[in-house]
């Protein structure tokens, strides 16, 4: 696995030491185990663990735009976050997610990489912890991965940008047609889509795509929405101007 790993880092233009390969493969180790009772992923092989997730979240470092303060909106097992706090130390991590159990498996796997320094864990749904002073509009990036489509992606992540900062999208076959459809709401929200990063995931034929938003003005203080209102109501639809 450790050979695979800097093999496709390597593909990817990344470059990884053998002791951050060695801290996934521990990573991947205590995912298989704690998966077994606690439901985390449904990839359980170790060359998909490599392919679908380690090396799918490195990809954000192709952008140049993981650094200084990055929250993981919606971390589920860790994926971005964890491997890009892995990958790149420097950054200061906040992983968040609205599931307990999942916060818990964080912190172990957190522990048994060797990653203390520098890193967060918040229990708590991401439109109740974008209200808050201590994180709105506190990041210089955010990345998420699999969590909602573009449009609910976008009013529940930019509120946690500053301004000037960057949301980085991680998405499938169907990143442009998302994008299409949450452009209205991307500009009410303060943002600006920058650019699409074409991701080639090595030892698969998967091409993902990576959004890219600036942060370009403060988003209005009616947003995110509670409930299911980011799910249901376009922001288009609700927003008013004051």
């Amino acid at each position: 696995m450790k050979d695979m790993i800097l093999k496709g880092a390597a593909e990817l233009g990344i470059s990884l030491s053998e002791p951050q390969a060695e801290a996934l493969v521990k990573y991947a180790n205590i995912l298989t185990e704690r998966n077994k009772s606690v439901n985390l992923t449904r990839i359980t092989e170790p060359e998909g663990i490599v392919t679908k997730h380690f090396l799918d979240s490195l990809t954000p470092l192709l952008t140049d735009r993981v650094k200084g303060r990055v929250i993981d909106v919606g971390t589920g097992a860790g994926f971005p976050g964890l491997v890009l706090k892995c990958a790149y130390p420097g950054i200061s991590l906040t992983l968040l997610d609205s599931l307990n159990k999942r916060i818990s498996f964080l912190k172990d796997a957190a522990c048994e990489m060797g990653i203390t320094d520098g890193i967060e864990f918040i229990h708590s749904r991401a439109e109740d912890a974008a209200l808050s002073d201590m994180h709105r509009e506190k990041y210089d990036t955010v990345v998420s991965r699999a969590v909602a489509n573009m449009r609910t992606l976008a009013e529940w992540c930019l509120p946690f940008v500053k301004p000037g900062g960057y949301l980085l999208a991680l998405k499938g076959p169907l990143a442009m047609s998302e994008l299409s459809e949450a452009q209205g709401a991307i500009e009410i929200l303060g943002g600006g889509v920058e650019d699409v990063f074409k991701a080639d995931i090595p030892f698969t034929q998967l091409e993902h795509k990576i959004i890219v938003i600036k942060k370009l003005r403060h988003t209005p203080g009616q947003f995110p929405r509670k409930g299911r209102k980011a799910t249901e109501i376009p922001v288009e639809k609700t927003y008013k101007k004051r």
